[in-house]
């Protein structure tokens, strides 16, 4: 009876292994926040005042809280992941791996409006366009938070 003891717990053992191993792939990398959180070049201009509300909820930026701000870039990834190679410079947090772009990028701001109140987030939707700041890391150097805009 001990032998099949033991033996449930080492099965039961290996299948909370299993799942852990699986939640810890699932898990979304800094990089990849980034590009959910701030990449939209399918719409490289916005141009529509209900965008923010859409792309807020589409991207889970409203499934805990309304996520007070959020920039959205409308430039292909190559030309963001290029920012990493710019002008180095402080990060507001005082890191010192923020870089500037030297060209402006097409930008929407979204933040959020006096009237919402979670979970009926509502945003106001603002086209910039406009350099960018961004914090990059990893073996390959990307971006993975949005800074600022100048």
């Amino acid at each position: 009876m001990a032998l099949k003891k033991s033996h449930m717990v080492l099965v039961l053992l290996g299948f909370f292994l299993v799942g852990l191993a699986q939640l810890s792939a699932g898990a979304e990398s800094a990089a990849e926040k980034f590009q959910r959180q701030h990449m939209d070049t399918e719409h490289l201009t916005a141009n529509n005042s209900n965008y923010c509300n859409l792309m807020m909820k589409a991207r889970n930026m409203t499934t805990d809280r309304c996520k007070p701000i959020n920039t959205f870039i409308h430039e292909p990834k190559e030309i963001v992941d290029a920012v990493c190679q710019e002008e180095n410079i402080t990060c507001k947090n005082g890191q010192t791996n923020c870089h500037q772009s030297s060209s402006p990028l097409i930008l929407t701001q979204c933040t959020e409006s006096g009237a919402s109140q979670f979970p009926n987030c509502l945003y106001d939707t603002t086209y910039l366009n406009n350099p960018i700041i961004v914090a990059c890391e990893g073996d390959v150097y990307v971006p993975v938070h949005f800074d600022a805009y100048v």
